[in-house]
């Protein structure tokens, strides 16, 4: 913080493991309260010489940190890779997609623009102008450790905001390196501060009480983001939060089934599975069912479990063990309701914490897959029969981050676009982020976007000034 990598003020550590084999990785600075409220007291000193500092010097300062990101891929990928899970080709996608925010955001940066126009009454002049909110606290998650901080810290920076940043102590190690490749691009001491920490609700509950603060942006689970909401309420911080997913897959009879299937490999199985985008529930429609499950489950026995340093692994393993008790524990409730296990459904006997990727077809209503977000790799699938019904299915939920529907139906890919209580939809594609487009959900799954101009507006304010007629006599 400040400019400065420092031990904890307690002088405690905690370790970092490999999933893959429960091996410790490293050990990081477990900050205390007081580390965060210091970084905190950097992140204001350094707030009013950034929001000063010219747009194009902030513009130019993310560019270098994209390009660094750029050279040092095989590093963060690495990383990522290690505390994570997984494997090393998605990583390096992690890598493409998490730095365009730094790139999208370096563009936007000198873009900032307020308004000047005469009242109604022709009596005066108002002027709009933007500056930006303030410090801002931003809690990541573990799943994607290089794009959730990038997401956050791009706008940020661009906006003219400093940062008090707290990853995930799960994958703290590749947030470690970004931050450090943001110093090596120049970035002003205090305007981007890192706090790892076991206990992120002892640390947080000090900075969000600070009234110096002025931003809140979490990215996690509903409940969680529910109670940081109800924190930040006593201050009337700004706030944006990406919460969870229950997400509905629906493929229509006249789908391309080849396309839904690959494209549905992509939305399931991506990040094993552990991701708030992540299809949950796939509603298939009868007449194409039986040729979709098949063909889905034939792809997803072609799988490679493994390390994700290994070549050749397409599946590594989950985070910890709680996640793998969570998948099996989904897995055995459904198939006790009444579902049928097409494949997988079992651990992995080898270390780490590895689970098999599973299919389940024909899973009844009131199963606890259908309403709880799965974070592995397990299908599960649930027939239907009209497009009226397929649309009730989907909606029958608390979430709404995102949806990914098949049809080759025009007018009907319109309907859905506008009846799916989703604040994304992916149509006939299983990948819908992109730096360029607003991300986000609605419903228990969030508020606000991250991403387009539409995530920088989170980081600004509006200041109305009125002047009078220049004109008048």
């Amino acid at each position: 913080m400040a400019g400065a990598w420092r031990p904890a003020s307690g002088g405690a550590t905690f370790p970092v493991r490999d999933p893959s084999t429960g091996e410790v990785l490293a050990e990081v600075a477990d900050a205390t309260p007081e580390d965060g409220i210091a970084a905190l007291d950097a992140a204001v000193a350094a707030q009013e010489g950034w929001a000063s500092t010219a747009p194009r010097t902030r513009s130019d300062i993310l560019r270098r940190a994209f390009d660094l990101a750029h050279e040092h891929e095989d590093d963060l990928a690495a990383l990522m890779t290690l505390e994570m899970g997984k494997p090393l080709a998605e990583s390096r996608g992690e890598v493409a997609y998490g730095s365009e925010f730094l790139r999208w955001f370096s563009e936007e940066a000198v873009r900032i623009s307020g308004d000047y126009r005469t009242n109604p009454e022709g009596t005066g002049r108002g002027i709009v102008l933007r500056r930006p909110v303030g410090p801002v606290y931003a809690i990541t998650p573990w799943n994607f450790p290089l794009a959730m901080a990038t997401r956050k810290i791009g706008p940020a920076l661009a906006a003219g905001c400093t940062v008090v940043l707290k990853p995930a102590d799960l994958t703290p190690l590749t947030t470690l390196f970004l931050v450090e490749l943001f110093r090596r691009a120049g970035l002003p001491d205090g305007v981007l501060n890192v706090v790892p920490s076991r206990d992120a609700k002892a640390l947080s509950e000090p900075i969000i009480a600070d009234r110096r603060l002025r931003k809140l942006t979490f990215t996690g689970s509903t409940p969680v983001g529910s109670a940081l909401l109800k924190q930040a309420a006593d201050n009337v911080l700004k706030t944006s939060m990406e919460l969870g997913g229950n997400a509905p897959l629906l493929v229509f009879d006249d789908a391309d089934l080849d396309e839904a299937v690959a494209a549905a490999m992509q939305a399931k199985f991506r990040n094993v599975g552990e991701a708030c985008t992540a299809a949950n529930r796939f509603f298939v429609q009868e007449g194409i069912a039986d040729d979709f499950t098949a063909a889905l489950s034939a792809k997803v026995e072609e799988l490679r479990i493994g390390r994700g340093t290994e070549d050749g692994t397409t599946i590594g393993p989950l985070i910890d063990d709680r996640a793998v008790d969570k998948a099996a524990g989904l897995v055995d409730d459904a198939v006790q309701r009444g579902a049928r296990l097409v494949t997988g459904g079992e651990r992995v006997d080898r270390p780490g914490t590895f689970y098999a990727p599973t299919v389940l077809d024909q899973v009844q209503p009131g199963s606890d897959i259908l309403t709880t977000e799965i974070f592995g790799p397990v299908v599960s699938i649930t027939r239907f029969t009209t497009e009226e019904e397929g649309i009730r299915l989907a909606n029958d939920t608390e979430y709404g981050l995102v949806a990914y529907a098949f049809t080759t139906d025009f007018r009907r890919g319109q309907r859905l676009a506008e009846r799916l209580e989703t604040g994304m939809l992916g149509l006939n594609t299983g990948v819908v982020s992109n730096a360029a487009f607003p991300f986000g959900g609605v419903k228990s799954s969030g508020l606000g976007r991250e991403g387009s101009h539409e995530g920088l507006e989170e980081y600004l304010e509006s200041v109305y000034v009125l002047t009078p007629d220049p004109f008048a006599a």
